[in-house]
């Protein structure tokens, strides 16, 4: 069988004893797919990652990595500190972005927010900047890498910055959305279009989430591979 099929059939079974398979929208089922698909990943990155939960949860799914923590609230820090007291996570407090320096920041909502270039009319805070390039580098992560974004709306600036490490990443998770958040903020299909020019399709989905009042999607997690990936290799079903 060889290791890949043997991790494979190890890691579709785990899925299965935790009823991943029950319901294949959620984010842990379409971790669980990718993962036995096994893509060599040999760093997580985690970009908005409040106080850690995500980059928690994955690993229980994923094939073993360092994961490395990227939010730009101060406030989550004790999670990460915590979650970080586990020498497979680090973390550092800043936003992400195509620069190194400083960016606003809607502290509004603990677990939401999104970096701006401009400032923001209410609840509008300063948080540092870095680029995923230049924390890579100084971090001296090593790919193939998986790179989750929760960021709403501000990807298009961190995916500038990250332009070095996109060519060594394996898997790209990004939280898209049916309607605009902001001015520069791209809809999931130009999202698609964005990144099918940088090289990745779109090769999974999970967590749509349906608007209350008119039950119009709203968002979903894209799971993207470079297409130069074995599964697209075959248009049959």
């Amino acid at each position: 069988m060889g290791l890949i099929g043997s991790l494979r059939d190890r890691l579709a079974s785990a899925a299965r004893r935790r009823g991943i398979a029950r319901n294949p929208a959620t984010m842990e089922a379409a971790l669980a797919r990718c993962a036995a698909r096994a893509p060599l990943i040999r760093t997580v990155i985690d970009v908005g990652a409040s106080d850690g939960r995500w980059s928690r949860s994955a690993r229980r799914i994923l094939p073993p990595a360092p994961y490395f923590m990227v939010e730009a609230r101060p406030e989550h820090e004790p999670g990460l500190a915590r979650t970080a007291a586990d020498p497979d996570f680090s973390y550092q407090i800043c936003a992400a972005g195509n620069r190194d320096g400083e960016v606003y920041f809607d502290a509004t909502e603990l677990f939401g927010g999104q970096a701006s270039d401009s400032p923001l009319e209410k609840n509008c805070i300063v948080v540092p900047v870095r680029t995923l390039d230049g924390l890579a580098a100084q971090r001296a992560l090593q790919g193939p890498f998986a790179i989750k974004l929760d960021t709403h709306g501000y990807e298009v600036q961190i995916l500038k910055g990250a332009r070095e490490a996109l060519k060594r990443t394996a898997l790209l998770i990004v939280e898209c959305y049916n309607f605009r958040l902001t001015a520069q903020a791209l809809l999931a299909h130009e999202m698609c279009a964005y990144l099918g020019e940088r090289g990745f399709r779109c090769i999974d989905l999970c967590d749509p989430l349906y608007r209350a009042r008119d039950g119009a999607l709203w968002q979903m997690d894209l799971f993207f591979a470079p297409a130069s990936d074995a599964a697209f290799q075959s248009s049959s079903y």
